[in-house]
């Protein structure tokens, strides 16, 4: 025995899938990306590696502590942690070179060093799109982009989901109106909400604000209903603060919108308590939960950024975006058992078997298979028939060519489907 081989393995926190599952994982991609490319937004892509003091421009703190740094020579580096902001960067770096509004969508891996636990992934893909501004940016914008993931879903034949929306403009405005002077620490708070128990919630908001605001506050997240009775039960509060008015209208647009759009009322649900742990939102927040499976968390979220590109530009450059964790789903959906009824037809329409000495015969009808637009391939090994058949049986090919002696000299092709059994020949050139 050789002492010297090493077990294969990869690192916790990182997703590898076999063959079969990875087909499935790249026909969600291709068609949520299709549905974005088909909706007119346009391809890009970023260095997986960025300079740190770009990347880290606008975040510290717990975004800081996750991100993979390290020094190459002179050079301060990272790994990406998300798509937005180095699409931030790429937008003041090439701003004479786009048009604006400047739609964009991106597929890529990103890093986070993230605490090892079930579902949540060291390195992931997500799956990007934004739409940024020169100067300003309609709040219409901010629904568009809920309404592309919600057609993306639905293309992919998801149907137990909800988009989670508000605005951290209504929170501010309250938190202002109120006098409280923590208003991160409380966002940072409401923003663990349904991490922890609802008493532990209220216990740790009296500490900061005292029991009257505190009651104050928990009266106002636990508001009801409709999306049209949540607005209604904040209006009658009858805040005057500037903030809270402007979240207010566009929570009212971005509702009107996402109707306009098609967007079923019941695939969105106004929720105030979605405040996204990143700092660089400013208006409209949304997260996406799995209707009857939500201790899984959002499957997709984003918001609005009214000066991401600040630190890179004095161009002004609002934008809004939305982010499918792309690997995140695919873990989330296998759990609930969406993955293993998922299929997608075998591009491979036809595997070709040589019995004998036909392989010449095997690579012209090949050639003419694939010039007729056929996925087609040719089983090479010198092996059994059994073993042979074996093989495209795992494959899940649906027909196999079998060519021997008899079917050369007589230009035919043997064609046996492999789910009924049925056998006949045929002259190749007929297919």
């Amino acid at each position: 025995m050789n002492m010297d081989i090493i077990k294969p393995s990869i690192l916790a926190g990182f997703m590898e899938l076999l063959p079969k599952e990875q087909e499935i994982f790249n026909d969600i991609v291709d068609k949520i990306t299709a549905v974005y490319k088909n909706n007119g937004c346009m391809a890009i892509d970023t260095p997986i590696i960025e300079k740190a003091e770009v990347l880290l421009a606008k975040n510290g703190g717990e975004t800081e502590k996750q991100v993979y740094s390290f020094q190459k020579g002179k050079n301060n580096l990272a790994l990406r942690f998300d798509l937005t902001v180095p699409f931030a960067r790429y937008v003041a770096q090439y701003y004479n070179e786009l048009t604006f509004p400047f739609r964009r969508y991106q597929l890529g891996k990103v890093y986070r060093g993230e605490r090892n636990q079930k579902g949540r992934y060291r390195e992931f893909y997500q799956c990007d799109v934004d739409v940024i501004g020169k100067d300003k940016l309609s709040i219409n914008n901010d629904a568009w982009v809920i309404s592309l993931a919600d057609k993306a879903f639905k293309e992919i034949g998801l149907l137990d989901y909800q988009f989670q929306v508000s605005n951290r403009k209504v929170l501010k405005g309250i938190l202002i109106e109120q006098e409280i002077e923590n208003v991160t620490e409380i966002m940072i708070l409401i923003d663990k909400y349904d991490k922890i128990d609802k008493k532990s919630f209220e216990d740790q908001i009296t500490n900061i604000i005292g029991q009257e605001k505190s009651k104050y506050l928990n009266n106002i997240l636990d508001i009801q209903g409709s999306n049209e009775e949540i607005l209604a039960g904040l209006t009658k509060l009858q805040i005057k603060n500037e903030y809270f008015l402007e979240g207010i209208n566009e929570l009212r647009q971005v509702k009107a919108m996402l109707e306009h759009l098609d967007v079923a009322s019941e695939r969105f649900r106004i929720n105030l308590k979605i405040i996204r742990g990143l700092d660089y939102y400013t208006g409209t927040v949304f997260e996406t939960i799995l209707i009857g499976n939500e201790s899984y968390g959002s499957i997709c979220s984003g918001g609005r950024y009214d000066n991401l590109a600040g630190s890179y530009t004095e161009n002004l450059l609002p934008g809004v975006g939305i982010s499918i964790g792309i690997t995140r789903l695919f873990f989330v959906l296998k759990e609930i058992g969406f993955i293993g009824n998922y299929r997608i037809k075998n591009k491979l329409d036809y595997i070709i078997i040589p019995i004998g000495e036909t392989l010449d015969y095997c690579m012209e009808v090949t050639k003419y298979l694939e010039k007729k637009g056929f996925g087609v391939t040719v089983y090479f090994e010198d092996n059994p028939l059994k073993k042979k058949m074996n093989y495209a049986n795992k494959l899940g090919v649906e027909k196999v060519i079998l060519i021997g002696e008899d079917e050369r000299l007589n230009n035919e092709i043997k064609i046996k489907d492999m789910m009924s059994g049925d056998e006949r020949k045929i002259e190749y050139r007929l297919l």
